[in-house]
């Protein structure tokens, strides 16, 4: 089981992971941004955490899978994202900060607990998917219009 200070800096350490998803796509003026890209990953942590001191404390008593938990999150952050996608006739809007509200769930469970390395890669990728992706994007819209 972590201790109290190793949950304050799992906790702190989602909170910056998310903020900087969050940033990204607050910048860009979506839906989702900062404020609930950082709650949901630190809702997830606490879930996290929450789970490794439940089997901590029952380890002994009876079966218990921490996974268990995280598979809720999961579950149940399909449903925040749900209502970030919005269909218009000619395109669908939200899909991609609903997936990235969908990897900081991820993000904060596995900084939760203590896969910290894995979580800062993981956000590293997301944050270059999201930036410079959407470059990428841009250019294969225009020249797909062109024929090209």
């Amino acid at each position: 089981m972590p201790t109290d200070f190793e949950m304050i800096v799992r906790l702190l350490l989602t909170l910056f992971l998310s903020g900087l998803i969050g940033l990204e796509r607050q910048v860009h003026r979506r839906d989702a941004g900062l404020r609930t890209h950082i709650l949901v990953a630190l809702g997830s942590c606490l879930i996290m955490l929450t789970s490794l001191y439940v089997f901590d404390i029952y380890k002994d008593r009876v079966s218990l899978d921490p996974a268990r938990i995280a598979a809720g999150v999961i579950t149940g952050i399909g449903f925040l994202g749900a209502g970030t996608i919005i269909r218009e006739p000619e395109r669908v809007r939200g899909l991609t900060t609903a997936a990235s509200l969908w990897v900081v769930a991820g993000i904060g469970l596995a900084v939760g607990i203590g896969f910290n390395k894995v979580a800062v890669y993981t956000t590293v990728l997301v944050l270059i998917v999201l930036h410079f992706l959407r470059f990428a994007e841009g250019s294969l819209a225009k020249g797909g219009k062109h024929g090209v």
